[in-house]
């Protein structure tokens, strides 16, 4: 059977995305260079195993493998069910547990555009003075934040969080090659907060803070993101959480009074 002509298309694209030379991939793969140039122009058919090395090697996303077997003649492999699906009910209690937990300190879950799936309660006074526009479902956490009618205002170190937040995007778009994740990064790239180095302001020369005006006072904050390291699923495999710790015992005394504020109230 011939392969698809865009498998050897695509398969170069994850070539050259990853910076690999065929020599390099096919060294690393134990095959011959020549094979690969074959694999790459539709001369050769590839094994179902050597679509899903390739794509392992090449750090393929899994929603990108599915299509790569597709294209190569092949069955998609990894199953894409939403959150609610019952199979996925243990890992959405974890999900939920994990947020729970992290009160007083805010924490969200986000698909892979940064739509936010599920939030814990310390989320919400954040988002007192945004626009309602860009409270409509779906919520996107980076619209939210980087926007003038949204949180961006408020950020007192607005040009460095935006950096930080713009080249996590970027790395995305570079791993997952997603054309609507693109649209996403063009979009924040034209809203207005300066440029920055990123060198120029770090939480004990480690991490990038955010320093957001709150009725409380300054708040400063640093993140961190947890994923589904195993996962075997699309739609788990492209969800991170990503939780928020004070960065100061300002901030943390705040988030105990706004969350004892909350249960009163």
């Amino acid at each position: 059977m011939k392969t698809q002509p865009d498998f050897g298309e695509h398969l170069k694209q994850w070539r050259q995305r990853r910076h690999l030379s065929q020599l390099e991939l096919a060294t690393d793969l134990e095959i011959s260079a020549r094979h690969l140039s074959f694999v790459e122009t539709g001369r050769s058919q590839p094994s179902r195993g050597m679509v899903l090395k390739l794509a392992d090697r090449l750090e393929v996303p899994l929603r990108e493998r599915n299509r790569l077997l597709v294209a190569a003649g092949f069955a998609p492999m990894y199953a894409a069910r939403p959150l609610t699906d019952p199979a996925l009910a243990s890992a959405r209690a974890a999900v939920d547990l994990v947020l729970s937990g992290h009160e007083p300190y805010p924490a969200l879950l986000v698909d892979r555009y940064w739509n936010v799936v599920s939030m814990n309660r310390a989320v919400a006074p954040f988002l007192d003075g945004v626009d309602p526009a860009l409270l409509t479902e779906p919520l996107n956490a980076l619209r939210v934040s980087l926007h003038p009618a949204g949180v961006a205002p408020r950020i007192e170190n607005l040009a460095q969080w935006r950096a930080h937040s713009l080249a996590r995007v970027a790395r995305d778009v570079e791993i997952s090659a997603d054309p609507a994740l693109a649209a996403l990064l063009t979009e924040m790239r034209a809203y207005p907060g300066g440029e920055a180095d990123l060198a120029g302001e770090v939480f004990n020369g480690v991490v990038i803070p955010l320093r957001l005006r709150t009725p409380a006072g300054t708040l400063s904050m640093f993140t961190t993101t947890t994923v589904f390291g195993s996962a075997v699923e699309v739609t788990l495999s492209e969800l991170v959480l990503e939780a928020f710790y004070p960065a100061d015992e300002f901030t943390a005394s705040a988030f105990r009074r706004l969350a004892g504020d909350a249960r009163t109230g």
